[in-house]
């Protein structure tokens, strides 16, 4: 950063921190770092999101791009000052009349050019540019001469006028031409002179410079702290080692792969403490850094911006600063000395050498946790323990510490397996033969960890089954098309009842619902803003969007569009209906204008679509086929899979379709409704269910690893356990 001596100038200060060059019409970010106009340019084409090059801080760019981003008109003062200097040395020509290499100069800041004596009284004559401000030589050597040396600011609108006033109403710098037209002092416009809005905005800039240094304190404090603790960690390890090399040494043979496992233990624990401790270091550091940008920007914003540049970046320094100083900082650095410790005596080690050994980290039962996972009848599940210390940090102890035990609703035990997952983290696993209440105890150390005993409810399959027939909240008329909302919930077409429900992802009650337009709504998908594009067909068809809470935002009904069923929208919201009179699938733009029809030809009867994006692939269903197509989404026939049959890979008029995380498709029967997953290229895998009613419409799959089927005859949505 420049100092604030003019001689003393940093030249890194003045280059850009990604071309290393001087800066080129700099802009300032909103975490108030600079770069040239062109290099942030070139970046933001290179990232999505934009990131700062500096700092990391993801950017949301002005609807006009990096053009929209403020202009760091310090840095472009700095800029001229360093050029007018440079050029006000000796043996350096006045840039007017191309002579006077020795003589005194003097700047123009309104004309940006450096002239010899005789030129700046000749200047200082002409009309034209008889206002001009012009500095001297002697000012530009002058100890303060930096802070005097400011770019004119022009109207953008009326060239020749400076801006002297500020709009409060609107937040615009403005001239004096400006007040007379477009900003008249009213009830719209509030013109005030510019030294005094900068003022107030450099007193606030003032009081945040004041609350900055506590927090500095605070954080660098905490750095010391956590350098305190990684010095100390490597003697700690040392002595732990030393000990358990003394100990084994006296077991001889029969521990020596005992002793790798307990220095590998001990490395382990090292290794993680130090890693702890240096991400925890690197994270304070980081703000550390950040927060010393701010307070260097702000400081310098204001001891050497002028009115204009305070008004200009003021309210992002602003914003910035007190974004920093309300941000929520975890500044604890926690570490528990290990060692090692003698489990058991030699004279027992025989009977006993698996368990010899181990490193005592302190565990504290009372802190640890257990996270019980859902559970369903012959699938292998899982119970998560987290082993914590006192300060509630993970850390390892020995598989002798931990004892589990599960009952099942007969009181018959269930076999369980404990394994180790990762440093602290155990898995519990059990594969229950019957649904129903299962009790779960887990013991460290001989005590109960919180909780303990837990009870586990054992699915059946389905492993959860929501809605009955009816017109209620809850009920359901013919659900069709089923889609996740954002926060993973199941949204329902309700058809019956002309309406879409929402119902709890992990309990099955209805959280809301709303109607929708059109006789015959069919199919639902959810954008990435989490509206929810339905489709209907008959009388007023078409496809529509609406918000989060139910209200209607728009139609889109192009004119190739005649029975549209089935819809999926792609992240870039482009959207996918499957239109059964067109016998074909429209690839649609965001506002409905057609792209191309896919399918044209192929299709007999399309009902549902799915489209995998990481492959480009598109799936859909074929109910008079009795087959699955996949196109790529130029229109290109890929593949297509199965015929009709009762067996195993084969179909009955399959409607629902999805894609899983692997791109494995999973197809729902409307004919004998059974659920089917097969691989990306249509081999089949396994069967998932048959839903009851057998008509299975619209499948989900959601995040937590279930698949959700619209049951058309059985008016109600059942969910099987898929992963």
């Amino acid at each position: 950063m420049a100092s604030n001596m003019p001689d003393d100038f940093d030249e890194q200060f003045l280059a850009c921190p990604v071309c290393m060059l001087h800066f080129r019409d700099p802009r300032v970010l909103p975490c108030l770092h600079t770069f040239c106009r062109e290099c942030l340019q070139e970046w933001a084409t290179k990232q999505q999101p934009l990131e700062c090059p500096t700092c990391r801080t993801q950017v949301s760019l002005p609807d006009q791009g990096v053009d929209g981003l403020r202009t760091n008109f310090y840095v472009n003062n700095l800029l001229d000052f360093a050029a007018a200097k440079k050029g006000a040395e000796p043996g350096v020509p006045c840039q007017v009349c191309e002579g006077n290499v020795e003589g005194s100069k003097s700047w123009c800041a309104d004309c940006a050019i450096l002239m010899c004596e005789s030129c700046t009284n000749l200047h200082r004559k002409f009309p034209y540019s008889k206002d001009h401000e012009v500095t001297s030589e002697e000012t530009l050597k002058a100890e303060e001469g930096m802070s005097k040396f400011h770019r004119k600011r022009h109207c953008d609108k009326h060239k020749n006028q400076e801006l002297v006033f500020y709009c409060e109403s609107c937040n615009a710098l403005v001239c004096t031409a400006c007040t007379v037209v477009d900003h008249r002092p009213g009830k719209d416009h509030d013109p005030v002179e510019i030294a005094t809005v900068a003022q107030r905005r450099k007193e606030k800039l003032q009081s945040l410079l004041q609350d900055i240094d506590p927090r500095l304190k605070e954080i660098q404090a905490s750095v010391k702290e956590v350098e305190r603790k990684l010095a100390n960690l490597t003697p700690s390890k040392e002595a732990a080692t030393d000990q358990a090399k003394a100990y084994f040494r006296r077991l001889a043979d029969l521990l020596q792969k005992r002793e790798r496992d307990i220095l590998s233990q001990i490395d382990e624990q090292c290794r993680a403490d130090g890693k702890a401790l240096q991400t925890k270091k690197e994270t304070i550091e980081f703000e550390l850094a950040g927060l010393t940008s701010a307070q260097t920007f702000c400081q310098q914003a204001v001891e050497h911006g002028s009115d204009v540049h305070i008004l200009e970046v003021g309210n992002q320094v602003q914003t910035r600063v007190e974004t920093l100083l309300a941000k929520q900082l975890d500044l604890e650095s926690i570490w528990s000395e290990f060692q090692f410790v003698e489990n058991t005596t030699v004279v027992d080690f025989e009977k006993e050498v698996q368990d010899f050994g181990g490193v005592e980290t302190k565990i504290d039962a009372s802190k640890c946790e257990v996270v019980v996972k859902p559970a369903v009848q012959g699938f292998e599940c899982v119970a998560r323990l987290t082993t914590t210390n006192q300060e509630g940090r993970p850390c390892v102890t020995n598989s002798k510490a931990v004892t589990t035990n599960m009952k099942d609703p007969l009181g018959t035990d269930v076999p369980i397996k404990l394994k180790m997952k990762s440093w602290g983290e155990w898995e519990i696993l059990f594969v229950p033969k019957l649904a129903g209440n299962h009790r779960l105890e887990v013991k460290v150390n001989s005590e109960q960890v919180p909780g303990s005993p837990f009870d586990v409810e054992v699915k059946g399959k389905p492993a959860l089954t929501i809605g009955r027939k009816g017109s209620g909240v809850g009920e359901l008329d013919g659900p069709v098309g089923v889609a996740l909302d954002k926060d993973g919930n199941i949204a329902v077409v309700d058809k019956g009842n002309k309406r879409v429900q929402i119902f709890d992802k992990g309990t099955g009650q209805s959280l809301h619902c709303f109607p929708v337009e059109g006789e015959k709504p069919y199919g639902i998908d959810v954008d990435s803003n989490g509206r929810f594009l339905v489709t209907s067909f008959r009388k007023d068809f078409g496809l529509r969007r609406y918000s989060t809470e139910g209200k209607i935002l728009g139609t889109v009904k192009p004119d190739c569009m005649k029975k549209p069923l089935g819809v999926a929208v792609l992240k870039d919201g482009r959207m996918v209906v499957a239109d059964n009179i067109q016998k074909s699938c429209l690839l649609l733009q965001p506002d409905g204008s057609l792209i191309r029809e896919i399918g044209k030809g192929q299709l007999q009867e399309p009902v549902f679509v799915s489209v995998d994006e990481s492959r480009g692939v598109m799936f859909v269903t074929d109910k008079g086929a009795h087959k699955v197509f996949a196109f790529d989404l130029d229109g290109n026939l890929k593949f297509d899979f199965g015929k009709q049959g009762g067996i195993d890979g084969e179909f009955e008029k399959p409607e629902g379709v999805t894609v899983d995380p692997a791109g494995n498709i999973i197809v729902g029967n409307a004919g004998d409704g059974r659920v089917q997953v097969f691989g990306p290229d249509g081999t089949f895998i396994r069967k998932v269910g048959t839903v009851q009613g057998g008509y299975a419409s619209g499948v989900a799959l959601s995040p937590d690893g279930y698949v959700a089927v619209a049951c058309w005859n059985g008016n109600c949505i059942e969910l099987y356990r898929y992963m």
